[in-house]
């Protein structure tokens, strides 16, 4: 990429629209086309400049300095003022990882490193072992919806037992969870905004207590790993930072790692063939997830906005503008992937998909995330070789910019 002075007038697209029902239903026939039409465009019912091929979108992601994070998780529609006024009283986030730049990104990204540990990843491994057969075990032959019987819970579970949350407090913070996607990546509605905004100045609130608790005694989790280092130098790292980290990952933690099990099992009981060859061969499983992740990541698109104007394959984008990465269509891109439509759990590349990102905002939560999935289709395999998709079903996505999976995938639990 290069400065704008000999690029291209942009190409306006007024259809796209990644809130359309088309879209939500199904992004990637749609990711095709504007990526052989152009590789960039501007949309007009988001405001947002799309990016579309592999090339340029590793470009932007390693670009921090042109392509700033600042807007990863801002509202994209504006808030209304209840909802505003609502947060102003009792909402003191600031950004986090994700939507910060260097240096405050290199500090905090330096010491959330430190609690995303080998080893401390090692010491949850037993634990997502047994929330998963508590959860497999607990379902009755018949028809299940596996999101709500396993991948939505063993996530929330164990991010919230990662960060260090008690037990008996899961189920009050999953509710104020609830629909934090539509908030930052969605259009809700007003009565939507100001239940979400109240969820999350209740969310935020708990955080702070909590980390105060753990400045008071700490224990062996993540969110005392922080608190270590904050009284070993207070100016390294903050308590205010120390719940800001804590609010933002028990939210990113969970909600990423559900979407893609759910995508996960809903592509492989669709191919059922691939499915049977994990079933006979539990090792493929870790080749099967990079596939996964190429083929139906729970993030197909992230967001950036420029510092400077630039230039990308030829076609002029602004400075200050926001700008939509469509990594969903970068890992089905033909000039990277062979047959890149196909779904293929022993394809040899697949690892080279860019559903965790990458450059300085590599998703610090991808060896979880993974360990996750692994464990969740190790399990299936197991205990239910021969379950089925219930044919049929229409599954249902939330609408929103940048994350896709099943709310529901009902399943037909053998004996």
């Amino acid at each position: 990429m290069t400065p704008t002075d000999t690029a291209a007038k942009c190409p306006v697209r007024h259809g796209f629209d990644p809130l359309g029902d088309s879209y939500v239903a199904d992004p990637y026939p749609i990711h095709t086309a504007v990526r052989e039409e152009a590789p960039a465009f501007y949309a007009e019912a988001i405001d947002m400049w799309v990016i579309t091929r592999y090339d340029d979108i590793e470009a932007v992601l390693k670009d921090p300095a042109t392509f700033s994070a600042a807007v990863g998780q801002r509202p994209v529609f504006p808030m209304s003022e209840e909802a505003q006024r609502i947060l102003k009283d009792g909402f003191r986030a600031y950004p986090v990882m994700s939507d910060c730049d260097p240096p405050r990104h290199t500090r905090i990204r330096k010491h959330n490193m430190t609690g995303f540990s080998p080893r401390r990843i090692a010491m949850l491994e037993p634990k997502v072992w047994a929330k998963a057969t508590e959860l497999v075990d607990a379902i009755e032959p018949g028809r299940v919806d596996l999101v709500s019987a396993l991948t939505y819970p063993l996530p929330a579970y164990m991010i919230f037992t990662f960060i260090g949350f008690p037990d008996e407090d899961m189920d009050m913070l999953k509710s104020w969870c609830g629909n934090r996607i539509a908030f930052s990546w969605g259009r809700p509605s007003g009565d939507e905004q100001r239940e979400i905004a109240t969820n999350m100045t209740h969310y935020w609130e708990y955080c702070e207590k909590f980390v105060a608790q753990r400045a008071a005694e700490p224990a062996d989790d993540f969110t005392s790993d922080l608190v270590r280092i904050h009284q070993a130098d207070p100016d390294a790292l903050s308590l205010a930072d120390i719940t800001n980290v804590a609010y933002g990952l028990s939210f990113a933690g969970h909600e990423t790692t559900t979407s893609f099990t759910g995508n996960a099992i809903r592509q492989l009981l669709a191919n059922p063939e691939q499915w049977a060859a994990i079933c006979q061969d539990r090792s493929l499983i870790a080749k099967a997830i990079e596939e996964l992740l190429r083929f139906d990541s729970s993030i197909p698109a992230w967001r950036r906005i420029t510092t400077r104007a630039v230039d990308v394959g030829g076609v002029e984008i602004p400075a200050e503008a926001k700008v939509l990465i469509l990594l969903g269509a970068a890992n089905r891109d033909p000039n990277h992937f062979e047959n890149p439509e196909t779904f293929d759990i022993h394809r040899g590349d697949a690892r080279r998909h860019l559903a965790f990102g990458k450059g300085i905002h590599y998703c610090i939560g991808a060896p979880l995330a993974r360990m996750e999935a692994r464990i969740a289709l190790d399990l299936l395999a197991q205990r239910a070789p021969d379950m089925q998709m219930v044919e049929g079903q229409d599954f249902d996505f939330p609408p929103n910019v940048s994350f896709r999976g099943p709310r529901s995938l009902l399943v037909d639990w053998p004996e």
